[in-house]
């Protein structure tokens, strides 16, 4: 589906959002409406989203209909919207400008100064999270668009006065590629979306035309071979961060406590900036404070302020969130939906002393489970239990003939339990004290972790 052909919103005053639920959704809606457009929107499934929307004042339907489009400037769509959608037909039908979320993003973009891009295969929504955490301790007074909910500001969205925007920048559908950052971070690139991108070639050229797109400063993770490479020769200027002395900055006096978040040093040139506490756990959040730290430095962020405000983090929704410890057993929530997203996850947890580590997986979509059906049973493993509910198809057909028991199959100690509703009871009758039970997907298995809290409390 093309986007209509829209350099900016002059002229706009009513715009309509299809599938105004969705994480990359609703944040854009809520900044426009906070700058005053009149905005509606229509999603098809009730969620938690929904009713932030709604907190909001902004009025949704819950059926996607051609009745819903009336007299709107614009409509927005996600990529998940079919051309045969009826809200796109009456939109056509009309003669109503229609653009994808990405390029309402860019547009936004475009009118602040100092525009910061957050791009990578993981770590986008927690790295984010940090940058914007550091930049309102300080009283930048930045906009921020995040993909998951940051309890700052209240969800995952904020307008803010200065000429600073930060946003995550997905390569998904090649979206990031209507943004043109003066700051860019590629936090990692790693083989992800091949139902779009067919080839790990692909996706590295998406992230390449993406640095090029940067007019300022690239921040990338030179640890990582893969980002290196899309960001070699570019006129870009590029600084590195990362374990390695081979980094222009790099952790080091490394020091995990015993729920494994670090204490270290910021190194740059053999000589010592700072030392830094976090309050988050695992190796993978030193990679996402660094570049956090160097962004918020780069925008004058004393380097004090910025060290507070990163011990002071406290995580972004779902990003290894302890929800509850009932009766000995703990539950907790991840949005880790990729393997290596998940055995990275997983490595720090068993760190973490918890008698048993059970872990209820949902797959996140038929061609993520097929293409890396190995790479996530070897990173399931780590996992002293597994769960796996049925797969969430999100915008696809099953054309790969994939199932949860496939997967299951290949994992030692797994079990196949379709429904939330039966995987609650199945963990409140297997999990014992000192156990911890993590939810983990990129779906909505946080609302099997809420089910195991409930009757957990009830049982005991």
């Amino acid at each position: 589906m093309q986007s209509s052909y829209i350099k900016n919103l002059d002229n706009i005053k009513k715009i309509h959002f299809i599938g105004i639920g969705g994480s990359g959704m609703f944040p854009i809606a809520r900044i426009l409406k906070e700058k005053g457009y009149e905005i509606t929107g229509s999603d098809i499934y009730e969620s938690d989203t929904i009713e932030k929307v709604r907190n909001i004042g902004i009025h949704v339907k819950m059926e996607q209909k051609e009745e819903n489009i009336i007299d709107q400037d614009l409509v927005v769509f996600s990529a998940a919207i079919k051309d045969e959608n009826p809200e796109i037909i009456a939109a056509k039908n009309k003669s109503i400008p229609m653009i994808e979320r990405s390029v309402m993003l860019g547009i936004i973009f475009k009118d602040y100064k100092n525009s910061i891009g957050v791009a990578g295969t993981h770590g986008k929504t927690t790295t984010t999270s940090m940058i914007a955490s550091i930049l309102i301790d300080a009283g930048k007074d930045p906009t921020a668009v995040i993909g998951g909910t940051l309890n700052k500001i209240k969800g995952n969205s904020c307008l803010g006065k200065s000429d600073i925007i930060v946003g995550e920048a997905c390569e998904y559908v090649d979206s990031f590629l209507e943004l043109y950052p003066y700051c860019s971070v590629i936090t990692n690139v790693d083989s992800d979306h091949l139902d779009y991108f067919k080839t790990f070639d692909n996706v590295k050229k998406s992230f390449r035309q993406f640095a090029s797109q940067t007019s300022g400063l690239l921040v990338v993770n030179g640890d990582d071979k893969n980002a290196r490479e899309c960001v070699k020769d570019l006129e870009t200027k590029a600084i590195f961060f990362g374990f390695s002395k081979n980094n222009d900055y790099y952790a080091d006096n490394i020091v995990f406590n015993e729920l494994q978040m670090a204490t270290f040093s910021i190194m740059h040139k053999d000589k010592k900036i700072v030392d830094v506490s976090l309050s988050v756990p695992g190796k993978h959040n030193i990679y996402n404070a660094l570049a956090a730290f160097l962004v918020a430095e780069n925008l004058g962020v004393e380097t004090e302020k910025i060290c507070e405000a990163l011990k002071n983090f406290k995580g972004a929704h779902r990003r290894f969130e302890i929800l509850e410890k009932i009766n000995g057993i703990t539950v907790a929530d991840d949005f880790a939906h990729h393997p290596t997203e998940i055995e990275s996850t997983l490595n720090f947890v068993k760190k973490m002393n918890f008698k048993r580590v059970w872990t209820v997986f949902q797959p996140h979509t038929y061609s993520r489970t097929f293409m890396f059906i190995n790479e996530f049973a070897k990173a399931l493993s780590i996992s002293d239990k597994v769960v796996i509910s049925d797969i969430l198809p999100v915008r696809e057909v099953n054309i790969y003939g994939i199932n949860s028991e496939n997967l299951v199959n290949k994992i030692p100690n797994a079990v196949y339990v379709p429904t939330f509703e039966e995987i609650a009871d199945f963990i409140v009758n297997n999990a014992t004290s000192g156990d911890l039970v993590l939810t983990m997907g990129g779906g909505n298995v946080y609302k099997c972790a809420d089910m195991i809290v409930s009757r957990l409390k009830k049982s005991f």
